[in-house]
């Protein structure tokens, strides 16, 4: 069974393999994250970190995957993260989780990834992003514009020391 203090080292081992795997495939080093989510692979795993997510912060927004949190900002490789999401077990997501970091300027970053291995265009109804998956790696980084603290109105200190 996990405990807070395993979960928050899991967020930040998912928060820093999906900066190794930014690294590898973009020119993007600074950018800091600004939300990350957990992929849960059961559902006894998802109702206990369901449980240890309600500790860290309240529900912000409740998605038919999950419900994303706003935590007490948790150190990370990439800045302090803010937003947390526990998805649901979904068998077409077998890795451990994703990072979304903000890159600062989207439109060019888009334009000169777009169309490289690895990279797709997710549209949504108030957002899009860009994917990069890697067999690789155990997770997944996102690039959202705009990002999802801004989608749901929230101001985040996004600090990067």
């Amino acid at each position: 069974m996990m405990d807070i203090v395993d979960m928050k080292k899991l967020i930040q081992e998912i928060v820093a393999q999906a900066c190794l795997l930014s690294a590898k495939h973009t020119s993007e080093r600074d950018a800091p994250v600004n939300y990350a989510c957990i992929f849960t692979q059961s559902q006894s795993e998802y109702e206990d970190m369901l449980n240890l997510a309600r500790q860290m912060g309240p529900v912000v927004d409740d998605t038919s995957t999950g419900p994303v949190f706003q935590i007490v900002p948790l150190s990370t490789d990439a800045g302090d993260l803010g937003l947390l999401k526990i998805r649901r077990p979904d068998t077409k997501r077998p890795e451990r989780g994703d990072a979304d970091f903000t890159v600062s300027n989207y439109q060019a970053f888009k334009k000169t990834c777009l169309g490289k291995p690895g990279f797709a265009l997710i549209k949504r109804r108030n957002m899009e992003m860009l994917e990069l998956v890697d067999s690789s790696f155990d997770v997944i980084a996102y690039y959202s514009h705009p990002t999802l603290a801004e989608v749901l109105g929230i101001k985040s200190s996004v600090s990067r020391s």
